[in-house]
């Protein structure tokens, strides 16, 4: 009886062990396919937005997660990412006018990055700058963000640690300001980008990108890459594709909306009669011209900030430069299936388009045209004027001139002939009155859209003509070669805060210039440690 007993007990434990064995290996493959989980296309809804690839967070306290994940571009292309929350672009976070907002970062990555609020006034110190507002957060450490959401608009958030490598790798996600009052039914959100195919660097290897691997395109350290002139006239590049290169752009393939291109962009639906919002943000690194097809529209705030009195265009292309923001507003009123598109005969071009989808119709015509030649809208004369608060007259306590030139041949972009961190940089005192002319004698082809940080400037001449319609206030002005803005702000916010080119490839290789108020004292001691790298 003994022995049974005994055989009983020895058998029930190893039944156990088997278990609980199988279950360790099922954990851990579960686990391991947690880490290297596809991000399908997913709805999310709330208040009727409805979004394709990411969640919507709303509230005011936030959790973001930084780590790896594969990602699904089309049918065909998959890559391995960086992700927020595991997806791309990361989840929108949606807060409403005047809140406080607090984001707990965690850096799940296998090397250091941080937030940047692309757009959003905020403190210094939350500004998301390795080296210059905070140390990187390493790998399995966390920061918290906090700040008043306190001017309503379309921002973005994304990696400045690296970020001409980390960005390009997916970092990135949309960040929502709501107004009080809402004039819309449907709000949507398209977040522009670009990607390489594994095939497009096979085709480069043996060419200018010779003795770039192959095997991982994701692995391509883009510092590397800063002569190029992929941030091209969005005359030239997107509708002719002849500009002057410095190395082939033809390498970007795969052009997104949301993170996916081609059929896999999921359908913008409305309902006729219905007032529409999109919200087109650019986070790549070339200009995209977007045309709505079939209905006329506004465009309603430019960097997320409100145009005085927006009349209805028809037929215009919208170009949008890297770092920039245009919410385009229309009335559902012409039935059918219609597109939201880039124009353009890049390879990238076909696959980035939306299908403007009007719910309960079976028209499924195909009424795309990417080709057709259409002109390019302008801000300079657009909306009713009214009092926008800076002339080019009047006195100003600061005047600086940036004089944005490089070249290809030795991958070199400066600012008054210098490079960051040796760029003179604008000294003010809080309350200034600051006036900037920025001139772009770059060669042919080469656009330099230039990002303030910190701050809103007010768009006051084009080339030598003053602004005739609505003031335009913007945190990203695109500089075609020869342009010559000057744009104004007021000091109002201390700290160090980075002017640079948001074609992270100009800024990485030197394009970088920085307001300094006197007196301020950054609240963080650098880690030589911390492998910081602002760019």
């Amino acid at each position: 009886m003994k022995r049974k007993l005994t055989f009983l007990v020895v058998f029930l434990i190893l039944i156990l062990a088997a278990c609980t064995s199988k279950q360790s290996s099922n954990e851990k493959e579960e686990e391991k396919n947690k880490e290297n989980e596809i991000v399908d296309a997913t709805e999310s809804k709330v208040d009727g937005l409805k979004t394709t690839n990411f969640e919507i967070l709303t509230g005011n306290e936030f959790t973001i997660v930084a780590k790896k994940a594969i990602h699904q571009l089309n049918s065909k292309v998959t890559v391995e990412a960086f992700t927020f929350n595991g997806s791309v672009p990361g989840s929108q976070i949606r807060v409403k006018e005047g809140e406080k907002v607090k984001i707990n970062f965690k850096n799940e990555l296998p090397e250091p990055t941080s937030i940047h609020w692309h757009g959003i006034p905020l403190p210094n110190e939350m500004d998301g700058i390795p080296g210059v507002t905070q140390n990187a957060v390493q790998p399995g450490e966390s920061f918290t963000y906090e700040f008043i959401a306190s001017v309503p608009g379309t921002y973005m958030y994304h990696t400045h640690q690296d970020a001409v490598n980390q960005l390009d790798k997916g970092l990135y996600g949309s960040f929502i300001v709501e107004p009080k009052e809402k004039t819309y039914d449907r709000d949507y959100t398209l977040m522009l980008d670009e990607w390489i195919s594994s095939s497009a660097v096979s085709d480069m290897s043996s060419g200018d990108m010779a003795g770039m691997d192959n095997s991982n395109m994701n692995g391509m350290d883009h510092s590397n890459m800063s002569g190029m002139d992929h941030g091209s006239s969005s005359n030239d590049q997107e509708q002719s594709g002849n500009a002057s290169m410095g190395h082939n752009m033809n390498m970007y393939d795969i052009y997104t909306m949301n993170g996916k291109s081609g059929e896999a962009i999921e359908p913008l639906k409305v309902k006729e009669g219905e007032k529409i919002r999109i919200r087109l943000a650019n986070i790549g690194y070339l200009p995209h011209n977007i045309h709505l097809h079939g209905h006329t529209f506004k465009v309603v705030a430019i960097d997320g900030q409100e145009l005085n009195e927006p009349k209805e265009i028809k037929d215009q292309l919208i170009s949008i430069a890297p770092g920039e923001r245009y919410d385009i507003e229309f009335t559902a009123d012409n039935p059918g299936e219609w597109y939201l598109e880039c124009h353009g005969d890049m390879e990238g071009s076909k696959g980035m388009k939306a299908m403007i989808q009007y719910e309960g119709n079976n028209d499924s015509n195909d009424k795309s045209n990417q080709d057709e030649k259409l002109p390019i809208f302008s801000y300079t004369n657009y909306g009713n004027a009214t009092n926008g608060g800076f002339t080019l007259d009047q006195k100003y306590d600061v005047e600086y001139t940036m004089d944005l030139n490089g070249n290809n041949t030795d991958n070199i972009w400066t600012i008054n002939g210098k490079t960051f961190p040796n760029t003179d940089g604008i000294n003010v005192n809080k309350g200034d009155l600051v006036k900037v002319k920025l001139v772009n004698n770059s060669p042919t082809g080469v656009i330099h859209p230039m990002h303030l940080h910190g701050h809103f400037f007010q768009v006051l001449s084009k080339n030598g003509h003053p602004l005739d319609g609505a003031p335009i206030f913007k945190d990203t002005i695109s500089l075609e070669p020869g342009d010559e803005y000057v744009v104004a702000f007021e000091a109002d916010n201390p700290g160090n805060w980075l002017f640079h080119c948001h074609d992270l490839h100009h800024a990485t290789a030197g394009m970088v210039d920085m307001i300094k108020y006197e007196g301020f004292q950054p609240s963080f001691t650098p880690d030589p440690n911390a492998n910081n790298k602002p760019e």
